[in-house]
């Protein structure tokens, strides 16, 4: 192990052991060529009738599991020695971060606390920590909360959906920047991020203050076809002080032009073949993490209800219902074995739970260079009679990138 890195993981272990001074620890990501037991594990000291013990709240794609342990110090052994790509620490006069470049080496930063000193919550029984707290003026402002900072209960799906998506950001940023395939921004050189089809921008401002918080400058340029959601998006962004630093312009996902290509490129809920514009974008700018919750699929919902199915499939396609819940997995799937044959590592997961809406897909995507094999994409397009439409807007000719 690299000396650098040995010294920063001793250092980030007396946080870790500090039950007085800890208030939260996240590790995430991997480091090169290596895997973690955990896509993520979040760390902080509880009281107990038993006495003070850390938790360890463990993720996998799928679930989390909570630990208490007597004995931190073994705990915290065990997950240093995991290959984890990235560690925020947070005390109670301080923010210390940890990255570990390509090479195995030890990128640090730390901050001291400007809004005095933090008092760690050490109660066992909580509501689920949000990456945003309520009372966040940007929620205020998108009166998601009210003015005593409470999410207003005709709101509480949306507080969830934005959480969920800072969620799923956090964990992609996190996975490019562990593999140092995204660089570490800086005030000078801040990451890019563009929102296509962002409507009222919910999500683009939630993203902004997210990064605002860890420290991680970026510019944001949010895109919609309405000159109206433009003129209420710049209003909402003067109003919190961020009109430097969020730009809403009018254009169609196709066809917007931007001053400089994208690190990040959100789309989430553009309809139908939108979303096959945003992915195609995305490829041409050569953005290293994509973020798409597709919409309706209505595309591909017509072909096979023009050309059927293959036998002995016909019975997926002869019920209504039935062929557009096939129309929606075959859509997805195909445009996620795409933008791997591009380059990108993809995962399609949950992006809210489906009591909430049953638009709940997401494809987040890390551009690694590794082309993915298009064996079997050839092979079921070609059995199904399908011609996605991101595959068409792959093969044109790029226009110049600005």
């Amino acid at each position: 192990m690299d000396p650098s890195l040995t010294n920063a993981l001793d250092g980030i272990r007396g946080f870790l052991l500090d039950d007085a001074a800890l208030v939260r620890a996240v590790a995430s990501g991997r480091r090169r060529g290596e895997q973690p037991r955990w896509r993520r594990v979040e760390m902080r000291y509880v009281d107990l009738k038993a006495g003070r013990r850390l938790q360890v709240t463990a993720y996998d794609e799928t679930q989390a599991f909570t630990t208490n342990h007597e004995d931190a110090a073994t705990a915290v052994d065990d997950l240093l020695a995991e290959p984890f790509g990235n560690w925020h620490v947070e005390t109670d006069v301080s923010t210390y971060q940890l990255r570990v470049t390509k090479k195995g080496r030890a990128l640090t930063h730390a901050t001291v606390r400007t809004d005095g000193a933090a008092a760690p919550d050490r109660s066992h029984d909580r509501d689920k920590e949000r990456l945003l707290r309520p009372d966040h003026p940007v929620l205020r402002e998108l009166d998601i909360s009210d003015a005593a900072g409470k999410v207003r209960p005709s709101r509480q799906a949306k507080y969830r959906q934005v959480d969920e998506f800072l969620r799923a950001l956090a964990a992609a940023l996190d996975d490019a920047m562990s593999g140092g395939r995204l660089r570490t921004p800086t005030t000078a050189d801040p990451w890019q991020v563009v929102d296509l089809g962002c409507g009222n921008a919910y999500l683009t401002f939630a993203a902004q203050a997210w990064l605002d918080e860890r420290d991680l400058p970026a510019r944001l340029v949010g895109v919609d076809v309405k000159e109206q959601a433009r003129r209420h998006n710049s209003e909402v962004a003067e109003r919190l002080g961020v009109g430097e630093r969020i730009e809403f312009v009018v254009g169609t996902i196709d066809g917007v032009t931007l001053a400089q290509p994208p690190d990040v490129v959100l789309a989430l809920h553009a309809c139908d073949t939108a979303t096959d514009d945003a992915l195609a974008r995305a490829v041409d700018w050569d953005a290293t993490v994509v973020l798409a919750a597709p919409c309706c699929h209505h595309d591909v919902a017509a072909q096979l209800r023009n050309r059927g199915a293959p036998a002995p499939y016909s019975l997926l396609v002869r019920d209504g219902i039935l062929r557009e819940r096939l129309a929606d997995t075959l859509t997805d799937a195909l445009r996620a074995a795409l933008l791997r044959a591009e380059g990108y590592r993809v995962e399609v997961i949950e992006f809210v739970p489906s009591r909430h809406t049953p638009r709940n897909t997401l494809l987040r995507a890390v551009r690694t260079g590794a082309s993915g094999v298009r064996d079997e994409y050839d092979e079921l397009v070609a059995q199904w009679h399908l011609r996605p439409k991101l595959a068409d807007l792959l093969e044109q000719p790029a226009d110049p990138k600005p």
